[in-house]
């Protein structure tokens, strides 16, 4: 029989009071995601419309992202949090005032995609709280993706499935009615290290930088290019599907900055897009990066601050950083020397 989430996070935690909060986090995590999953079976019409604010980067809000933000600030509440910052509030919310932990949190990735009943998800990062940022609560969310104590995401999609990391592989658990909780569909998932598929919006195309013209250039030849192979692209434009799909089955995801206005670091926050998405998939073996420079070792100015993400499957994010570091690598794609290129597979 499959393991249940509570006896994973049990063998997790051990005697570890600190991990043990972080599991106790988590487990009320799941109960909002439960409910926020029934809403959503439920529908209306309502759901997918404009509420008629903007959130804290001043995207516009759908009615499901207020409700969500709702639902989880109530199981932060309930959790052993000092702070909460979300996507849907301008600055962390004070919580519990001797609590040991802090989450940034997007309650609602994706939600373009609720009028469509296309799978959206919610975005955790659980960080340590210490004595410094009591008194100055902004200093929270500017610490390093490394120092993540637990992070992961909710789909909500044909199934409820949380993928999470406590730092010791990376997990995932669906959510079963006839259970009446989590139980484990994947232990220490791997990414496969090549990459068959890329996933980026070609919308942007005449906006990026030469080296992400380049690198998807190089992907779109396929077996006639340099890379003498053929590539699928995927682009669901609901991260928390996009990096399902590469968990599960390989690939490369790139949302870099580009020439349009406000877009130079792209449009992915870092602390609770980029990082927790970054742990999970580090943790399952892969890589990820805002172009050159891990996204864990990223020093973030804020709760609110942006990045560029590649990320999937290590050989080939490396492979994108080579693009970006090296352009005078590029001479070696010149039709001159055929299908030779420093970037071969």
């Amino acid at each position: 029989m499959a393991s249940s989430l509570d006896a994973h996070l049990g063998s997790e935690c051990g005697d570890d009071p600190l991990k043990q909060e972080v599991a106790e986090t988590i487990r009320n995590l799941c109960g909002a995601a439960i409910k926020l999953r029934n809403t959503i079976a439920a529908g209306g019409e309502g759901l997918g419309q404009a509420h008629g604010g903007t959130n804290a980067d001043g995207d516009i809000q759908k009615e499901l992202d207020v409700v969500a933000d709702k639902v989880f600030i109530k199981a932060a509440k309930a959790s052993p949090l000092a702070f909460f910052g979300s996507e849907e509030q301008e600055s962390a919310v004070r919580l519990k005032p001797d609590a040991r932990l802090a989450m940034a949190i997007d309650p609602l990735d994706g939600s373009s995609n609720i009028s469509t009943n296309v799978s959206i998800g919610t975005i955790f990062s659980i960080l340590p709280v210490e004595e410094a940022h009591r008194a100055n609560p902004d200093i929270v969310f500017t610490q390093k993706g490394s120092r993540q104590l637990g992070a992961g995401f909710f789909i909500y999609g044909p199934q409820l499935l949380l993928v999470m990391s406590m730092g010791n592989g990376t997990h995932v658990f669906i959510f079963s009615p006839s259970f009446g909780g989590f139980i484990e569909l994947s232990s220490s998932i791997v990414i496969v290290d090549k990459a068959k598929e890329f996933a980026i919006n070609a919308s942007n195309y005449r906006h990026w930088d030469q080296p992400i013209r380049s690198y998807v250039d190089d992907l779109l030849a396929g077996s006639e290019g340099p890379r003498e192979r053929d590539f699928n692209m995927r682009w669901v434009g609901s991260l928390v599907a996009d990096c399902y799909r590469i968990l599960s089955r390989g690939g490369v995801f790139l949302y870099p900055g580009d020439g349009r206005k406000g877009y130079a670091k792209g449009r992915l926050r870092l602390m609770y897009e980029a990082n927790p998405i970054a742990f999970c998939v580090e943790h399952a073996g892969g890589k990820a990066t805002d172009g050159t420079t891990p996204i864990l070792d990223l020093e973030p100015k804020g709760l609110h601050d942006r990045t560029p993400l590649v990320f999937g499957s290590k050989r080939e994010v490396e492979r994108v950083a080579r693009y970006i570091a090296d352009p005078s690598a590029l001479a070696e794609r010149s039709p001159l020397f055929g299908k030779r290129s420093l970037f071969r597979a």
